[in-house]
């Protein structure tokens, strides 16, 4: 069976393609994980979002593969050279000495309400007294000021950029940096870097909880996300329709495949429950939610019902269900079930 120590030989007449020694020479290969037919590991570069980066990962892929391994998880990051010791820049928030969970919500298609899902999380979390950070991570689909009621910009001072805080929630989207209407066409390594500045330049303050609202499927910002947050917890949104769980369940395996724990699932517009008759309509189905739970060995946090959150125009937040809206107790309960676990 592969190990640990015949990884690192396997790899160790790989060269930096800057520094032009080998991965062993400058201690770049760390956190090895080794499952059956999967290997995992984070790799220290001199620079990261390269032409050259992408020709070493290729070149540790294919030697790891022609070794018999079947899945290579790998994630990169860029070292900082200090007194000829390999240090690596990070952000506060991801410092090991964070004490931030992060949680991503994520789907295998668009149109579950993972967004929806994502803002109400976001606001019990805060609700129940605990701080609370949001990133529209959806980097071209971003909705989240749209469905908080957020008309106002961060503010910026400097190079500092401090997020807009809305029902107790500090928030930053790809919105607040794209004139309206306008398309995102950005490339895999420019999203990446978007979101890496979302870490690196926004003075978060002290988060007990940091939430995520990635895009549908399993792309480059996904991919990123794993990459940079190795510790991410996550939480997958279907609806209950077969098929819909189905995709999601590619969701899923990601996760597991990069070591991302997941907390659970969440089943969206599980039914319409008639206002006159209290009758439940399953119009799309039913059970696809349970079926996706199992099939990740994870719990079934909670089945959200279709139904519209009550407008305040004085207060205009199109998205976001009160604490006393049936839903919004729902989501009290699915956010009490999150603290629990990760308490544990």
């Amino acid at each position: 069976m592969l190990t640990e120590e015949k990884v690192i030989e396997l790899l160790a007449g790989i060269q930096d393609p800057f520094l032009h020694k080998s991965l062993t020479e400058t201690g770049a290969i760390r956190e090895i994980k080794v499952k059956e037919g999967y290997v995992s590991l984070k790799i220290m570069v001199a620079k990261e979002g390269t032409p050259e980066q992408m020709r070493l990962q290729q070149e540790i892929v294919a030697t790891l593969k022609n070794a018999g391994v079947e899945s290579v998880g790998l994630r990169f990051e860029e070292m900082k050279s200090n007194q000829g010791q390999a240090n690596v820049s990070v952000p506060p928030l991801l410092s090991p000495n964070s004490k931030t969970e992060f949680i991503a919500i994520a789907s295998g298609k668009g149109g579950v309400g993972k967004s929806t899902v994502s803002v109400n999380l976001a606001t019990t979390l805060a609700r129940l007294g605990k701080k609370v950070g949001l990133i529209d991570a959806d980097i071209y689909g971003f909705s989240v000021p749209d469905m908080m009621g957020i008309t106002e910009r961060p503010r910026v001072v400097g190079e500092t950029i401090y997020p807009v805080e809305r029902f107790g929630v500090k928030v930053i989207s790809m919105a607040f940096f794209v004139e309206e209407n306008t398309p995102v066409i950005w490339r895999g390594p420019m999203l990446g870097k978007m979101l890496m500045n979302f870490f690196s330049e926004v003075e978060w303050g002290e988060l007990d909880y940091m939430l995520l609202d990635l895009p549908p499927g399993t792309g480059d910002v996904a991919l990123d996300v794993h990459k940079m947050l190795p510790k991410c917890k996550e939480i997958i949104v279907t609806t209950p329709h077969a098929t819909a769980a189905f995709v999601a369940a590619r969701a899923g395996s990601m996760a597991l495949k990069t070591d991302h724990e997941i907390l659970g699932v969440i089943e969206n517009m599980s039914y319409f429950e008639s206002q006159l008759t209290k009758e439940k309509e399953y119009v799309f189905g039913k059970g696809g939610g349970k079926r996706l739970a199992e099939e990740l060995n994870t719990p079934l946090l909670g089945q959200l019902p279709l139904g519209q959150p009550e407008i305040d125009e004085n207060d205009f937040a199109p998205s976001i269900y009160g604490p006393e809206h049936r839903i919004g107790a729902i989501y009290t309960e699915i956010a009490e079930k999150i603290i629990d676990q990760l308490k544990k």
